[in-house]
């Protein structure tokens, strides 16, 4: 059984599908992964999301991405701007960013508008290309029911990861 699902999954996602997996989180956040395949080595892959201040590109409700200090651990300042039906929410965020070179990028909340955030990023190996798999787990510090956090994430991040391939391959 275990074969035959990835086997399935391996064919949707080779055949540009992006598969979401979404979890409750908090009774103010949501968690989300998506998980897409990219037709390119893993050292390229690395190379474009590694490249912190393209992430405007990648994800079109962020509108700042900058490093702010190099070094082991590097430090990064997001802001975002989403709108929904009946306000506006802008959020920013500072982040520890850890890398494992060509493998794995993990995002740790410093300090923001953010209960809670963490984010991971990991690239594998997947026939000729790479799969790239992108998990959020988040609280935002305004009170909104869960279950809209998580329809949002549900529907946002597969409609960001084609972008982000987008933005990637054409690269």
């Amino acid at each position: 059984m275990g074969n035959e699902w990835n086997d399935r999954n391996t064919t949707a996602l080779m055949h540009g599908e992006i598969l979401v997996e979404t979890r409750s989180h908090s009774a103010w956040g949501g968690a989300v992964s998506a998980t897409m395949y990219l037709p390119m080595q893993r050292s390229h892959v690395w190379q474009q999301v590694t490249d912190y201040p393209r992430w405007v590109q990648y994800f079109p409700d962020v509108t700042i991405s900058e490093v702010l200090h190099r070094g082991e651990v590097k430090r990064l300042y997001q802001a975002a701007k989403k709108a929904f039906i009946f306000f506006t929410a802008q959020v920013e965020v500072y982040l520890n960013v850890i890398e494992v070179v060509q493998q794995q990028i993990q995002f740790r909340l410093e300090r923001g508008t953010f209960t809670d955030f963490t984010a991971d990023l990991h690239l594998q190996d997947c026939q000729s290309g790479t799969l790239l798999t992108y998990a959020v787990q988040a609280t935002p510090n305004i009170p909104i029911p869960s279950i809209f956090i998580q329809q949002a994430m549900n529907l946002e991040l597969p409609a960001n990861m084609r972008k982000m391939r987008q933005v990637i391959c054409g690269s």
